[in-house]
This record gives C-alpha cells, structure tokens and sequence, in this order.
C-alpha cells in the first residue's frame, strides 16, 4: 500500500508542476469571419492556366527600346509588390502580368518622358512557390504550392496535427497588399463544414497551437506507465 501511495504522490506531483506553469500566450489575431477577412481568403485562388501573375521576390527585365539608361536588366519586385525605374518611381506588378505592366511602363514614360516609346517587360527569375506549417504537427517545413491548396490540404501535407494541437488555435499568415496580415482559424469548425476551408497561397505560414490540456493529459498517459500506476492485482 505504501508503494501505491508513492506513486499516487508522484503522479500528483507532476500534474502540480504541469498545472504551476505558465499558460502559453492566446494569440490576438482576427478569429472567425474577421479572419478570412484579414487575409482576403475571399480572393480568387491562383490560377493554374493563364498568363503568370508577378508577385513579391520576382526579378524582371525592362527593357525600354533604344533607352539603355531606362532599361533595368535584372530589377526585384519588393515587398510591397513594386519596382522602381528611371524618371516614373514605382509601378506595380504584383498580381499583374508582365504584359500589363510593361503596358503601364510605356504609357508612363509616353505621357512625361518619351515619343512612342517602346518596352517590353521578360521575367529572369521567379520567386519558389512554396508556403510553411509551422507548429504542433507531425512534420513541420516548407512545401511546394500547388494550384487549390487550402488550409486543411496544407496541414495535411505536414502530416496532421500532433496529439498536442490546439486545433482552435491555428494560425495563417499572408502578405497582403505589402502588408503582413494574419487570421486564426478553428479546425475542428472547418472539418465539419461549419466553416470555410481558406485558401492557401504561395508565401502563406500556417502555424497550429500548442495546447496546454493536450499536452498535460500526453504527459500524464506517458508517465502513468512509468510509474507502474497500472497493475494486475
């Protein structure tokens, strides 16, 4: 009987110190319809056929005819979906074909600058398409994006949840507008259909909660055993 109480005790103890520590911070993102909101889940997914739209790390050629101190052999598409050239400042290509944005840049040099001028606009090189899940899941990294992924597609590829989840508590953030936006999510609602299962995009971060009940109630079946609290008597 001494015995048993010894292990009662431990297995006591260690709810206690588990119950002492300090609860991991909620996160203040926008929950609910705020949330597809905040990162425009409402936008029409990425096509996979048609002219390819330019976005964030993209690098361009702009080649404005007969103008070599205007043309830009390799110029970057920065954060807030934009480059810079001679004269004009920035354009904005992000979300935008090189067809229509090599159109701007010849409209703007022809209206201040430039008779009938001339440009075409190449991409050199493109940003990889991937996105990350971070978090309490199986198999956390970075994975190619493909044409339709969402959010439960995206958690699936890092391999489900872990037993630890706070699957209340899943985070999604976006690049939205040269702005870095975020949305919390509830999976267990998504799951069920009682919610929208939000796109997700090239450059997203998905990071699933850790939750402090799960993980006490892991620490508690996996110690149990150790301790020898169940016995044939």
């Amino acid at each position: 009987m001494g015995s048993w109480r010894r292990v009662f005790a431990a297995v006591l103890g260690l709810l206690a110190l588990a119950g002492c520590q300090q609860p991991p911070l909620k996160s203040q993102l926008p929950a609910g319809a705020a949330a597809y909101q905040s990162i425009n889940a409402t936008a029409q997914p990425v096509a996979s056929t048609g002219p390819y739209l330019l976005r964030s790390g993209d690098h361009l050629a702009v080649n404005v005819y007969q103008e070599p101190e205007l043309s830009q052999p390799d110029i970057a598409v920065d954060e807030a979906g934009t480059v810079s050239l001679p004269l004009i400042g920035a354009v904005h290509a992000a979300g935008r074909s090189t067809a229509d944005v090599a159109a701007e840049i010849q409209r703007d040099y022809g209206t201040r600058y430039l008779r009938d001028p001339k440009v075409n606009v190449a991409l050199k090189e493109s940003r990889s398409r991937t996105y990350s899940v971070e978090g309490q899941v199986t198999k956390p990294g970075q994975f190619e994006y493909q044409p339709g992924n969402t959010l439960l597609t995206a958690i699936a590829m890092a391999g489900s949840p872990s037993e630890t989840a706070k699957l209340d508590e899943v985070l999604v953030f976006r690049t939205v507008n040269g702005q870095r936006m975020g949305g919390r999510f509830d999976l267990t609602a998504i799951r069920a259909g009682r919610s929208p299962d939000p796109q997700i995009l090239p450059g997203d971060v998905v990071v699933v909660g850790f939750s402090q009940v799960r993980g006490l109630y892991r620490d508690f079946i996996q110690t149990v055993p150790v301790l020898g609290f169940f016995r044939i008597f």
